[in-house]
């Protein structure tokens, strides 16, 4: 069975679609799986927008990830969850795609999107017109058969060097093969964006619990990503270089923010900013 349209594909069907406008719409999420980081879902909402502008050009482009403004991290989702995904445009044209959207499971938001830019690029260069056409028409007709995602392996990652509180740098590799390449993108593999972005939250927590922990000390999760920049394409075997600096406190002390960066080399790959939130150990 091809991967393509499975192994990382996070719409299952449109439920309203005003072209060029706004969509809404589900995916939901397979049982069987470990689980399904925000990232994912963060995925999911950017898709949704794509289908959008891929019909609004006739698909001539497809939108790639750029910048978001700010990403907010409200809730999780479980395997056997339903994702109810909304998407609005604010701009959309050859050149590029402006968009907001959220994700809700049950009615209770889970992702928030807000002020999202992707240049569009030419289709043909990642995958078949025609079979992007199919696909939108399944998806707003009787929607795709639901459960073919089986997860993604974790990255491998390694940290080269931590300061405790204050700094850290591992190194990505990004695998020669993996599953998702194949349906992002059948025709120029790219390790996705949001997986990057999975990976710097991570090593984020990991050092933001560097220091010895005080009893009665509360959890840190992400709750908020900002200032998110990709610059260039990640592609299959290259080894990426990630940095994450603590930044200074503010006012509010159950919160505490990073800077993160990643490169290849000499080059410049992508930079973030997020925060993290306490919650209370039960």
């Amino acid at each position: 069975m091809s991967d393509h349209f499975a192994a990382f594909s996070f719409v299952d069907r449109i439920t309203e679609f005003a072209p060029g406008m706004r969509a809404r719409g589900w995916y939901a999420v397979p049982r069987e799986i470990a689980g399904f980081p925000s990232c994912l879902v963060a995925e999911a909402v950017g898709q949704l927008a794509a289908w959008i502008g891929m019909d609004k050009l006739g698909y001539r482009g497809r939108p790639v990830a750029a910048l978001a403004t700010e990403t907010l991290f409200e809730g999780d989702v479980a395997p056997g969850d339903l994702l109810e995904l909304a998407v609005d445009i604010e701009d959309c044209d050859d050149e590029v795609i402006a968009y907001g959207g959220s994700a809700k499971v049950n009615g209770r938001r889970v992702i928030e999107l807000r002020h999202c830019l992707g240049p569009m690029l030419p289709v043909e260069e990642f995958d078949s017109p025609e079979a992007l056409r199919e696909r939108f028409a399944l998806l707003r007709g009787r929607g795709a058969t639901a459960g073919r995602f089986h997860g993604v392996a974790p990255a491998a990652v390694g940290i080269d060097a931590i300061v405790p509180g204050e700094s850290l740098h591992a190194t990505l590799n990004v695998p020669e093969q993996a599953a998702f390449f194949a349906d992002h993108f059948p025709r120029c593999p790219v390790f996705p964006a949001t997986l990057l972005l999975d990976v710097q939250m991570r090593l984020a927590v990991e050092l933001a619990n560097s220091i010895e922990p005080r009893a009665g000390a509360a959890a840190m999760a992400p709750s908020r990503m900002t200032n998110v920049k990709m610059r260039t394409f990640i592609t299959p075997g290259q080894r990426v270089g990630i940095n994450v600096e603590t930044l200074p406190a503010t006012d509010d002390s159950a919160t505490a923010r990073f800077a993160l960066s990643a490169h290849a080399g000499d080059r410049a790959v992508a930079t973030a900013r997020v925060e993290l939130a306490a919650k209370v150990l039960a």
